[in-house]
């Protein structure tokens, strides 16, 4: 048991039921929320639903930084629903062109010691402040601001000891791509890993946030550093010193597990198509002729990030058959590489200035060439993600993409033959609070009119979970499937993302366009459940929740795989699908595509804690299955989903 650690310190002051112990339930109290607007919509039409006249957080900020596209009527109208309901319900709102959510909140909001929920996977990023900072499904944050606990099993806590001095060249990203090499992208999953030892002086703020954003793709339930005396300074510098406080680990602090780093020992490292863990040397992959660069996303576009990378090409320009383009995280990060001169740089070299937002990170906008190659300071390259499906994306820090965008090729960045730029960190950072708007005192806040556009449409009622399912298997896929296979994004279907009705005609649409008409007629003709059956970390990836609600509206009721990630296999509950995994793996092989199964006994089994029994009524075989789920999350389930159980306690108290 790791006490004395800075994660144990936060979750023992927050904890509302359980025992802190590794798989044990606990409930801990939510200090903030954020939610960004390709889950928000969704996510506020729930907390809607749950009938809370003003949230009950300390803080919550809608962030508008991923659907920025405005080419019809969907977008702008979400936007104007998101800015509406802040208003109405106490919400602080961070408009289109403030930044992306997580390099924003670090810089405005992120607190030592408090806890914050969000409706994105990046959410830990706020732990390089030295936050609990966790990524959940919508439907868990609209639950946080409506005054509930959030409910998970107590992780491990890992210790990595960093050790040693951060060569020149070499950087956050590399650290992080390190532990991805080391770990895979199910290494985390149960666990946090707090950073501690000599190596995190090394690091500012927004380098630790690199680290903390990106221990996401790891599986982590979240990731943490220390709040020192850099942390002070960062503060300071955004005018906020009064919300430091020093956290530390104790001296005697013990973890679950240890892994050491020795930062002198590391190299420039980058990640090859398509997954963040295929993590070799840049030497391994020197001369890959390259299409596309780009610096941005919440992972590296930072001011950090920004400055070192136009100190890279000052007097330089990008190779004439290379597209180049950046994107600042934050319209502070903008506002000080304008100040600085770093903007002109870009400018003279031949780069593109893409605005503050998520953008090319999530298929919106500057996808690569058919079959192009591109390099990213990003957090993910799952195949087809860019927009372009036989993209080959790779990861890096942004000297690595420099590097690249100047030679044409990807190149290491010790052969610039130039000096490693030093960047010293403001004493004092714009604030760019011009383009938030505040919650509006109670009063006032009740006098407010939700507006709500012609793409916003209810949302679907669910029923219970039945006593034994029936059903067909509608769907096999393998191993490491992500959210963006289930539900992807891109202009094209982000847009519809506050109408389930229409989104859900692009469930696993790029994996199986037939999919969506084979379980509409297994729901509505032949009456019978979906049985989906999966592979390895089914459901990877993005916390976007509709890769579980569109799903649970097509009729999909029961998802057996090998293991699950573990956002997604919170969203499956939290709409009503039964996540089941194979006792034996060997299980998998035994369903095809069409076969009739029964599930029997369904509840009582839940209930009791008891294995499940699948039935493959068209082979004969029976199957053995086993849960992985909380006595709450099988309330939750035999509920029908969260928002169900969520009104039967309101109506229970009434």
């Amino acid at each position: 048991m790791a006490r004395g650690t800075v994660a144990y310190k936060i979750l023992q002051s927050h904890l509302v039921s359980g025992k802190l112990l590794p798989g044990e339930e606990i409930a801990i109290r939510i200090d903030q929320t954020l939610t960004q607007d390709a889950t928000g919509t969704m996510a506020y039409l729930q907390f809607e639903a749950m009938g809370v006249d003003r949230v009950k957080t300390e803080l919550s900020v809608s962030y508008i930084d991923h659907n920025m596209l405005q080419t019809d009527f969907k977008n702008p109208d979400d936007h104007k629903y998101l800015m509406s309901v802040a208003k109405r319900y106490g919400i602080w709102l961070s408009k289109p062109g403030n930044g992306i959510c997580h390099q924003v909140h670090v810089e405005r909001f992120a607190k030592p010691g408090k806890t914050l929920l969000g409706s994105d996977s990046h959410t830990p990023t706020s732990g390089g402040v030295g936050m609990i900072a966790i990524g959940a499904g919508g439907l868990d944050v609209a639950a946080a601001m409506a005054g509930e606990p959030f409910y998970l099993k107590m992780p491990k806590i890992v210790g990595v000891k960093l050790t040693g001095k951060l060569p020149p060249w070499v950087t956050a990203k590399d650290i992080i791509l390190e532990l991805l090499r080391r770990l895979t992208v199910k290494g985390g999953v149960g666990k946090i890993f707090e950073y501690f030892g000599e190596g995190i002086e090394e690091l500012s703020v927004p380098e630790r946030a690199t680290i903390t954003n990106m221990g996401a793709e790891l599986g982590a339930t979240t990731s943490i550093f220390p709040s020192d005396h850099i942390t002070r300074a960062y503060l300071r510098a955004q005018g906020r010193e009064e919300d430091w406080i020093e956290l530390l680990p104790e001296p005697d602090a013990e973890y679950d597990e240890l892994i050491e780093i020795d930062l002198s020992r590391l190299e420039p490292l980058i990640a090859c198509p398509h997954s963040p863990d295929n993590v070799v040397p840049v030497r391994e992959v020197e001369g890959t002729k390259v299409d596309q660069v780009v610096i941005g996303s919440c992972t590296n576009s930072s001011f950090v990030d920004l400055t070192r990378a136009g100190k890279l090409l000052e007097g330089r320009k990008v190779h004439e058959d290379v597209i180049f383009a950046v994107a600042p995280g934050s319209k502070q990060a903008l506002e000080l590489i304008t100040q600085n001169g770093m903007l002109l740089n870009f400018l003279k070299a031949g780069a593109r200035i893409l605005e503050s937002a998520c953008g090319p990170c999530i298929g919106m906008g500057y996808a690569p060439p058919s079959g192009g190659v591109s390099v990213r300071s990003f957090n993910r390259n799952f195949e087809g993600r860019s927009g372009t499906p036989d993209a080959k994306v790779y990861l890096a820090s942004p000297e690595v993409c420099v590097a690249s965008a100047i030679a044409g090729y990807i190149v290491d960045p010790r052969k610039l033959g130039i000096d490693w730029p030093k960047v010293d960190m403001p004493e004092k950072f714009p604030y760019g609070d011009e383009t938030f708007i505040p919650p509006l005192a109670e009063e006032e806040a009740k006098r407010v009119e939700i507006y709500r556009g012609p793409n916003i449409k209810p949302l679907p009622e669910f029923d219970e979970l039945p006593e034994s399912v029936e059903g067909e298997v509608s769907l096999i896929v393998g191993d490491n499937i992500t959210t963006d296979h289930i539900m992807p994004a891109g202009a094209k279907i982000l847009p519809l993302r506050s109408n389930i009705y229409a989104i859900s005609e692009y469930v696993y649409h790029y994996v199986d366009p037939d999919f969506v008409g084979r379980a509409k007629l297994i729901r509505d003709q032949k009456k019978k459940a979906n049985i989906i059956v999966g592979g390895e970390n089914y459901g990877q990836g993005s916390s976007r929740e509709h890769a579980a609600l569109a799903p649970r509206f097509l009729g999909v009721r029961v998802v057996i795989a090998k293991s699950f990630a573990r956002i997604h296999h919170a969203n499956l509950v939290n709409f009503g699908i039964l996540p089941l995994e194979f006792v034996s793996k060997e299980d998998y092989s035994k369903f095809s595509l069409g076969d009739e199964v029964e599930i029997p006994q369904l509840m009582e089994r839940l209930s009791s804690g008891r294995d499940i029994v699948v039935l493959n009524r068209t082979t004969g075989e029976e199957i053995i299955c086993k849960y992985n789920l909380t006595p709450k999350q099988v309330s939750v389930l035999l509920a029908g989903g969260l928002l169900n159980w969520i009104k039967g306690r309101q109506e229970v108290t009434l």
